[in-house]
């Protein structure tokens, strides 16, 4: 038998949990590779190996310019589904009555 989750009030929230981990994981990886190159670089010589690293390290510097507009995007995504639990909750409570309908 399957248990269902009947938790009150949590709409969206495992979303926007999930995400907010997701970002200071992919922030935490970023983080590490950065320092990566950075140790690479001191330590190569040769000048392709140094242009490949250099490559790496700026378009890793950009993977930052993402995270406000993921979290946006999933905060937004989390009011959406808040918002039809509250229409559902409303329509089944019986408080419109029959003139609500068209």
């Amino acid at each position: 038998m399957r248990k269902i989750k009947k938790e009150k009030g949590v709409a969206g929230l495992t979303i926007l949990l999930s995400v907010v981990a997701m970002v200071f994981i992919i922030g935490f990886l970023v983080m590490i590779f950065a320092l990566m190159s950075a140790e690479l670089q001191d330590n190569t010589t040769d000048a392709t190996a140094i242009q490949v690293i250099n490559d790496t390290g700026a378009s890793l510097a950009g993977v930052t310019d993402w995270f406000p507009i993921i979290i946006t995007i999933t905060v937004m995504v989390a009011l959406i589904l808040l918002t039809v639990i509250i229409i559902v909750a409303i329509r089944s409570s019986g408080i419109m009555g029959a003139q609500g309908t068209a």
